[in-house]
């Protein structure tokens, strides 16, 4: 996102489901971050779920998580002026298109953009 919060660049990819949806939120970060370091200067990231700002704010708090929050907390370093924003769901509905459609192929999904790719099915 740019600072007046509009989406630069999208990504979504189609994983086998964890442990619970909290852990495939902490995936899915870790997973733009790195991806990030690759292909944008992005510094700022969004997301519609509170309680994944909460673990990166506070992630002493959530030791079930400890291994995959000091993997984030390692990928910081790269980021010097990390931000992480609630984004909510009606804010974020292209974005949320996108990985709702993601989910529903069958074969490994690996998808970084600034817009819903021309082989999607646009919303309705």
């Amino acid at each position: 996102m740019d600072s007046d919060e509009n989406i630069q660049l999208m990504e979504t990819r189609n994983v086998t489901r964890r442990e619970s949806v909290l852990y495939s939120e902490v995936e899915a970060l870790r997973w733009a971050m790195e991806n990030m370091l690759q292909h944008s200067t992005c510094q700022s990231f969004g997301t519609d779920c509170k309680e994944l700002i909460a673990m990166i704010k506070e992630p002493h708090a959530w030791r079930s998580f400890a291994t995959e929050l000091e993997r984030i907390e390692t990928l910081q370093i790269f980021f010097p002026d990390f931000n992480i924003i609630h984004v909510p769901r009606a804010r974020n509905q292209i974005s949320d298109f996108v990985a709702k459609t993601a989910r529903s192929f069958y074969r490994v999904l690996h998808f970084i953009g600034c817009s819903i790719p021309v082989w999607l099915p646009r919303p309705h």
